[in-house]
């Protein structure tokens, strides 16, 4: 171990101080485990007289470029989030000729066929393990332990935020608002929370995700996403007595019609695995024609879940600086398949709605959906809300397409006052 390898990191944020206490308090550990010992040289912050609960004998600094280009950084750490100035610093790391790690799924989701040309044209690894999933094993998985299978699909809870607010709202009654107040209050939810509740970070992720999982490039502008803010407790009610719970869900498949990757609520049922993925966890569910079903869960973020899997990529980049090796597994997109619109998907679905309570109504509202080829496999009517009554609908399998024609038509009829909700429900054999 005369060889120590020497770290650079951009950011020294929740993420980076993470970073930094896990290589710092586990040193002699990773140095047996990597073949060599791991030290971090500089930091890159915006003020180094900023007072900070972790101590470090690494030099603090403001200039990137004294990271970047210090000859005796062999790996950049990049851990700073969003698209700029990060995209540009990874793109001037791998060209000089340094590893990159990072947890950045906003680069990555946009940016990362680039980066893996820059990677590979230089012979340096390109490591993004945190960017999807936090502590949860998941990039690595798909690009080495599952490479043997096709990949059907990936289904998960890729959000810790939505998570932990749809499970309030299931277990507490709360509404929407309320318990977005809390989620910002604990620190889950950003001041402007429009990143998660509207489905975009979820987005991101099963956009590398389904990349990998398909070997075909997934672009983030090809994902459909919904968030949960149309939510109310008047589903989750419902669902629960159809067996039932209601989830953000990650989904990306590969049919014959092409690979669809998609973000929204859903309907799973209460027997499903993913069910009992609880408060701010996630869990990512594969199946693959060879493994089966197979499914990932732990903490989605956090300093030291993420600093997890961030250390572990800067351990596998050390050992092949330690070991000469060049066994990097870059860019797996070696195709490029069709991307199937949302459009094209099926599902059966949940719809919600008010409508005048009289005689003649109900026919109505069946004659209208079965206009558009949708049937349906149950109807509920249990309360009034004022002089109106409330139904629900749950449909067999139907094309998304037909879906929302009838969804429009409903919305038509005179007879209708308001379609509330429509719900996909996923993880069913409804046909």
């Amino acid at each position: 171990m005369d060889k120590v390898v020497r770290v650079g990191l951009l950011g020294f944020g929740t993420v980076g101080t993470g970073v930094v206490r896990v290589l710092t308090e586990n040193a002699s550990l990773i140095a047996q485990r990597a073949g060599t010992a791991i030290a971090i040289k500089k930091i890159l912050v915006r003020d180094p007289n900023k007072k900070r609960a972790l101590s470090t004998t690494a030099e603090l600094t403001t200039d990137p470029a004294s990271v970047i280009r210090d000859p005796e950084i062999d790996i950049v750490a990049e851990l700073l989030g969003g698209e700029e100035p990060a995209r540009t610093l990874m793109l001037e790391a791998l060209n000089q000729g340094k590893h990159v790690v990072t947890a950045n799924k906003d680069v990555m989701a946009k940016y990362g066929r680039e980066l893996f040309e820059a990677a590979e044209k230089n012979n340096v690894n390109l490591l993004f393990e945190a960017s999807v999933g936090g502590g949860i094993p998941i990039i690595r998985p798909l690009k080495r332990c599952l490479a043997a299978n096709r990949i059907s699909e990936v289904m998960g809870i890729v959000n810790g935020t939505t998570n932990y607010m749809l499970d309030k709202m299931t277990s507490e009654g709360m509404d929407f608002a309320t318990v977005l107040a809390e989620a910002q209050a604990k620190g889950y939810a950003e001041a402007d929370p429009t990143a998660d509740v509207g489905g975009l970070d979820a987005a991101r992720k099963i956009a590398i995700l389904a990349s990998i999982a398909f070997g075909t490039r997934v672009r983030l502008d090809d994902v459909s996403a919904e968030g949960i803010t149309k939510i109310e407790p008047e589903d989750i009610d419902y669902g629960r007595e159809l067996g039932y719970v209601i989830k953000l869900l990650a989904i990306a498949q590969e049919t014959d019609k092409g690979v669809n990757a998609r973000v929204h609520p859903a309907f799973i049922p209460l027997t499903h695995p993913l069910a009992a993925v609880r408060d701010a966890f996630n869990a990512i569910f594969i199946r693959g024609d060879a493994v089966g079903d197979a499914m990932f869960y732990g903490r989605g973020a956090g300093s030291l879940p993420t600093a997890s899997a961030v250390c572990a990529d800067i351990m596998e980049a050390a050992r092949d600086i330690a070991h000469h090796s060049s066994s990097h597994i870059l860019c797996t997109c070696f195709e490029e398949k069709r991307i199937s619109p949302i459009s094209e998907t099926e599902s059966p679905y949940y719809i919600r709605l008010l409508a005048e309570d009289k005689p003649g109504v109900m026919a109505a509202i069946a004659g209208a959906v079965g206009a558009q080829q949708v049937s349906l496999n149950s109807v509920i009517q249990k309360r009034r809300v004022g002089t109106r009554a409330e139904i629900v609908l749950i449909t067999y399998k139907v094309k998304d397409e037909d879906l929302q024609l009838a969804v429009q038509t409903l919305s038509g009829l005179s007879v209708v006052n308001k379609v509330s909700t429509v719900i996909r429900v996923v993880g069913v054999d409804a046909e």
